[in-house]
């Protein structure tokens, strides 16, 4: 048996201004064949589950291309088609195919990445079967059922169930090459855009949606998966899904697709999240860290990282000025150009320059840069390895990092967009995040798991970055409507 295991994830914001080439995919770029293997052989991505599943079953491994990048921009069609291309080349001669996939990418020649890749690759191969592992956040397009075998998505946010997820897919890929089952797909797909903030899976609709899946695995399905998509990009159907493979029976697969869908279509309200003020959520900050020995988090969902933020909107800063804070770390600030001067002058040395609101700037809600003094603290190659527990042991790549020290604040600059996954962001260039007041975090939850337990309480705060989750700041314009809750009237 010879299996084709590769991974390509995306998840893209066409709203957003982050250039998303080759280059993104990785430290310099994908990783091919035996690097593509070492990349995540022992990691935790669904992957590494895949390879481990194989080399089990004594199958031999083909690892074509390893390409992941942070959330951005459309991504190149150049960058798109290399990394397809490497897949599918790589299908002549192999019996099966396993692929850890994001499941909401847009390239620039493509608005359905995941499906029209998975269309070439079901033509290299018929009738060989394939699996599919997707983030919880996938936008499902009927391609992508149409040409998968094995269809399994994450079902916890923040995402610390790769590996299981991939496990869990590779289970139900074995047993179909080994008789054991016979799966068959069925799906359904509200016309609901959910809002980031309320697909975490350990409370309201989407926890009870999650806690349907799994009840429904018990009582014989293979596997339910609940995709909340991703609705920050302008496509067809950027909306929530359910996904269910039987064993066999596809009428019966329809009918728990239809009876989740249902569930969350009647509780589709909790999917919607209401930004107060920005002013308000800093003044909620201000007044959590009056008695507080620990830090108060204060998290800018309107500009994270990891659904394609510019990582570099100030307005939480300057809010936080405005109302008198001190003690502020912050960071990571997206600004190559700053980095590049706090470089060329020099730990110790004091510097006057224009800080952040450059990417934002080329956004529909443009904001002029910020100019600030500061010394400068610490400058790094901006690497370290994330301690978990999201991507555990995995080396992170900020690009070249700088501190800069404002008195009133420290900002960590770096030359990528980089979502605070770990203590290392900080750690690795000599801030000690648990002595800060406040910590200003480009985040919505990936940073929850590793800051929350350091941590006074959080305050999530709403800037009108690219990710903000206030649909009216977005011109949709290929979304297919009517779609809750872009128009009232919406029935299903």
């Amino acid at each position: 048996m010879k299996i084709l295991i590769a991974r390509m994830n995306h998840e893209t914001n066409t709203f957003s201004p982050v250039a998303t080439p080759l280059e993104a995919f990785g430290r310099n770029g994908p990783v091919h064949g035996e690097d593509a293997y070492r990349e995540n052989k022992g990691m935790q991505t669904a992957m590494s589950a895949f390879i481990d599943a194989a080399e089990n079953a004594g199958a031999q491994i083909v690892t074509p291309v390893s390409a992941s990048a942070n959330p951005s921009g459309p991504v190149a069609a150049a960058a798109y088609d290399a990394i397809c291309n490497a897949i599918v080349d790589a299908a002549q001669g192999c019996d099966a195919v396993m692929l850890d996939l994001h499941g909401a990418m847009v390239a620039e020649n493509s608005n359905d990445g995941e499906g029209d890749l998975l269309e070439r690759v079901r033509a290299a191969l018929p009738g060989a079967p394939i699996a599919v592992a997707l983030d919880l956040h996938a936008n499902v397009t009927q391609k992508m059922i149409d040409n998968a075998d094995v269809m399994v998505s994450f079902k916890t946010y923040p995402h610390v169930d790769m590996y299981e997820c991939g496990a869990h897919a590779a289970r139900l890929f074995f047993d179909l090459l080994e008789g054991r089952s016979r799966p068959v797909i069925a799906w359904s797909q509200p016309p609901l855009m959910t809002h980031t903030l309320r697909s975490a899976s350990a409370a309201g609709a989407m926890k009870r949606a999650v806690e349907a899946a799994q009840a429904a695995e018990r009582e014989g399905m293979l596997a339910v998966s609940i995709l909340a998509g991703f609705s920050l990009a302008d496509i067809a159907k950027p909306c929530i899904s359910v996904v269910v493979v039987g064993d066999g029976d596809r009428e019966a697969a329809a009918r728990v697709a239809e009876r989740i869908g249902r569930q969350i279509w009647d509780e589709r309200e909790e999917f919607l999240y209401r930004s107060p003020s920005l002013a308000d959520s800093v003044a909620e900050g201000a007044a959590l860290a009056l008695d507080a020995d620990k830090p108060v988090l204060l998290l800018d969902h309107g500009d994270n990282c990891m659904s394609g933020g510019t990582c570099d909107t100030m307005d939480v800063y300057e809010e936080a000025v405005r109302q008198g804070m001190t003690g502020i770390v912050m960071g990571p600030i997206c600004d190559p150009e700053a980095v590049a001067k706090l470089m060329a002058a020099g730990v110790g040395a004091t510097v006057t320059l224009d800080v952040g609101n450059k990417l934002a700037g080329r956004a529909a809600h443009p904001h002029a840069p910020v100019a600030l003094t500061g010394v400068v603290r610490a400058l790094t190659d901006g690497e370290y390895v994330i301690s978990g527990p999201t991507y555990t042991g995995q080396r992170a790549y900020m690009g070249r990092a700088a501190v800069l020290d404002l008195g009133v604040a420290k900002i960590v600059l770096t030359e990528r967009t980089h979502e605070p996954w770990d203590l290392g962001v900080f750690e690795s260039v000599g801030i000690d995040p648990r002595r800060a007041t406040f910590l200003i975090l480009k985040s919505r939850m990936y940073c929850r798991p590793v800051f929350v337990p350091i941590a006074k309480g959080l305050v999530e705060c709403d800037s009108r970055g690219v990710t903000s989750s206030d649909f009216s700041l977005f011109d949709f314009g290929n979304v297919q409507r009517p779609v809750y809750p872009l128009d009232a009237d919406v029935s299903w």
